[in-house]
């Protein structure tokens, strides 16, 4: 089962779902795709400081995680 723990940062939870970096940047994170602000900036973002920042709904996009297939632990 894929848990997003949504206390790690967007760089550890990239690199434990590699297939995370296609769906966040598909609901409009795209610095998600670059490897080098993934590296830097992720490491110190959480998905909900990034919809904070985005000005994104946490919980559409915590929907769209779910059924992607993950479970997010809030």
């Amino acid at each position: 089962m894929k848990e997003l723990d949504l206390k790690k940062s967007v760089y550890e939870l990239t690199e434990a779902y590699p297939e995370l970096i296609a769906i966040l940047k598909e609901m409009g994170f795209l610095g998600v795709a670059n490897p080098i602000a993934r590296n830097t900036l992720g490491r110190m973002t959480t998905i909900p400081k990034g919809c904070e920042k985005m000005g994104k709904d946490l919980k559409e996009v915590i929907k769209t995680l779910e059924e992607k297939g993950f479970t997010v632990k809030a």
